[in-house]
């Protein structure tokens, strides 16, 4: 025989099993990692001590603005992560709950994903520098390109590596900087064709970018709504889809010509 249940009868029954799951999740690790704005670094500058963009075989200049690249500080992937992480995280906007998995190689050691990350920003760094050769129509070869950035992994910053290339040998074209002396920051991973590729946590890198002074953001056109929902007050967002398309704002910028914006 059926049993028919009131209504509240009925909700405290199906409760029950809501509040023993968030019971013990109160106590149990979860499989999330949590990000906030990381640090910044100038390209066109130093990073302890060392140029991050050396070139030999070739006249260099020395720009006056920044190209800043972005980056995120995200948990360790050993760190416990528990709900009430979880929950002050949804409620901070200067904080991103996202699968651990999403951040970090499943199935690897801390330091296989650390050994991880920096050969992507050493694959990054190589492909950066065909990139700007490629723009510039400059044969591999012709110049001696070294990049250094201490404590960074991950390809996201190839898009700068790119840029900085190109102010330091050709600026603008014109004689000017390509940054038309403001502090520029922003993201991308770089293809030697000079397509630009979406990355992660781009709310979160606007932050950091305002922190540190910058004015203009250039992000992948595809996580342009990700990065319009958190965006600083002051900042000005500048969808890029190619290195080319990033020089050409960049100018048209400086020169009070019409740019793209998301």
């Amino acid at each position: 025989m059926a049993l028919r249940l009131s209504r509240p009868r009925t909700l405290a029954l199906c409760a029950l099993p809501v509040l023993a799951l968030f019971g013990t999740a109160a106590f149990a690790p979860l499989p999330f990692t949590v990000a906030q704005p990381g640090t910044t670094a100038d390209v066109l500058g130093d990073s302890k001590g060392t140029p991050v963009i050396t070139i030999k075989g070739a006249p260099t200049r020395a720009p006056e603005g920044e190209l800043r690249m972005t980056t995120i500080l995200a948990t360790a992937p050993t760190a416990d992560i528990g709900i009430a992480d979880v929950v002050d995280s949804w409620f901070r906007t200067d904080r991103a709950v996202m699968p651990r998995d999403s951040v970090y190689p499943s199935g690897e050691s801390e330091k296989e994903i650390e050994q991880h990350n920096f050969q992507d920003m050493k694959e990054s760094q190589n492909v950066a520098v065909d990139a700007a050769l490629n723009y510039l129509d400059k044969k591999p070869g012709s110049v001696d390109i070294t990049l250094r950035l201490a404590d960074v992994g991950g390809p996201s910053a190839g898009l700068f590596f790119s840029l900085g290339i190109i102010d330091k040998l050709d600026g603008n074209g014109s004689g000017g900087d390509l940054t038309g002396g403001r502090t520029v920051a922003g993201t991308g991973t770089i293809e030697a064709d000079g397509a630009v590729g979406a990355v992660g946590g781009v709310s979160l890198k606007t932050q950091a970018a305002r922190r540190d002074g910058a004015t203009v953001f250039l992000v992948p056109k595809a996580e342009c709504k990700q990065a319009e929902a958190e965006r600083p007050d002051g900042l000005r967002l500048i969808p890029v889809t190619t290195l080319k398309g990033a020089v050409s704002s960049l100018r048209a910028l400086d020169q009070g010509g019409k740019v793209p914006s998301c």
